[in-house]
């Protein structure tokens, strides 16, 4: 990982930037069935690492979601209640898709890019 020393204050300054939009969309997923949390989330710890220790210990210290975010760091864990709740969203976001789509392919696509992010998801190991 590059040094803060080394950074210039314009690549801090969007890597901060970046991070409180993926932050935003995170708290915006939270209440959506249609967008994720999660990754918003590590997107954003991502970013505060490289740009400010400061909000990335926020995130990680943070009540409701720092330890997934821990788990995720520590072990690329999952807790089964987000596995569970990430594909619930993924099924009724596929049948928003399916009901609002008017054409064959898109809702093909979509399906597709969900049943392999839904493994991916389902295969990561539990928190310890």
């Amino acid at each position: 990982m590059t040094s803060f020393v080394s950074q210039s204050r314009l690549a801090r300054g969007a890597y901060i930037a970046a991070g409180c939009v993926l932050v935003c969309l995170g708290v915006i997923g939270a209440f959506l069935p249609v967008m994720p949390t999660t990754v918003f989330l590590i997107g954003a710890l991502a970013c505060f690492a490289r740009g400010s220790p400061r909000l990335e210990s926020w995130l990680l210290n943070h009540p409701r979601f720092g330890p997934a975010l821990q788990a995720w760091r520590a072990e690329g864990a999952i807790p089964a209640r987000a596995k569970k709740v990430a594909v619930a969203m993924m099924a009724v976001s596929l049948m928003i898709v399916v009901a609002v789509s008017h054409s064959w392919i898109v809702p093909v696509i979509v399906g597709a890019v969900l049943v392999a992010v839904a493994a991916y998801v389902i295969t990561r190991p539990l928190p310890r």
